[in-house]
């Protein structure tokens, strides 16, 4: 501040590497050590891959949390505006919508459909960027099957346990509503705290 200096940081370096980190992780400017550390986050972004009912009650409280939503599913049954005035609906194959879309650190996939033909294709697109989150609906059971087909399509064992599965932290959701909280709480607590996101433990091993 004394000698009023500018600099611009697209990533955490130099003497104020902690104070760039923490401002991207929480949205938050902040003074640290003599320095301003003004924060520029590109928006939140929320691809939300099944038009289904958990869905419905997800998309209106995720943009109230200031995500910007969108919808895929390639079934005109299920993605109409009828079931979800006012959103943005993409009637596409999941892989073909997201990479259209484009994938970032401030983009969090949930995977709804509870199809594998829906599902793992998202998935595989979702695992092969850098998203801050890759949740997917199903029993433990079911994400072990899922894992299996992952795997057999070439991912490996740290890209799959990227995957929050079962989605939702765990707090006894039932309703389609109680676990559009769980899922958005889930988000939340993976935008804040970056370092409980799952696979980190495995690629810092694998870095060291």
């Amino acid at each position: 501040l004394a000698s009023w200096e500018r600099r611009l940081h697209r990533r955490p370096e130099g003497p104020h590497a902690a104070a760039i980190a923490a401002g991207f992780a929480d949205d938050r400017s902040r003074l640290e050590e003599g320095a301003f550390v003004h924060i520029h986050n590109p928006p939140l972004r929320m691809a939300i891959v099944g038009a289904v009912h958990i869905a419905q009650a997800l998309a209106p409280m995720a943009r109230l949390a200031g995500y910007d939503v969108t919808i895929i599913d390639p079934r005109p049954v299920f993605a109409s505006a009828e079931r979800f005035p006012g959103e943005r609906l993409i009637d596409e194959w999941p892989d073909e919508a997201l990479a259209a879309h484009g994938l970032d650190p401030r983009t969090a996939v949930v995977v709804l459909a509870h199809d594998p033909k829906l599902d793992d294709p998202a998935l595989i697109a979702a695992l092969r960027s850098n998203a801050f989150y890759i949740g997917a609906l199903g029993s433990p059971h079911t994400h072990a099957k899922r894992v299996k087909r992952l795997t057999e399509a070439g991912l490996s064992e740290a890209e799959i346990a990227r995957i929050h599965a079962p989605i939702g932290l765990d707090i006894g959701a039932r309703s389609p509503a109680e676990i559009a909280i769980a899922i958005l709480a889930e988000v939340t607590e993976r935008l804040r705290r970056p370092h409980t996101r799952p696979g980190m433990a495995a690629a810092e091993a694998g870095a060291a």
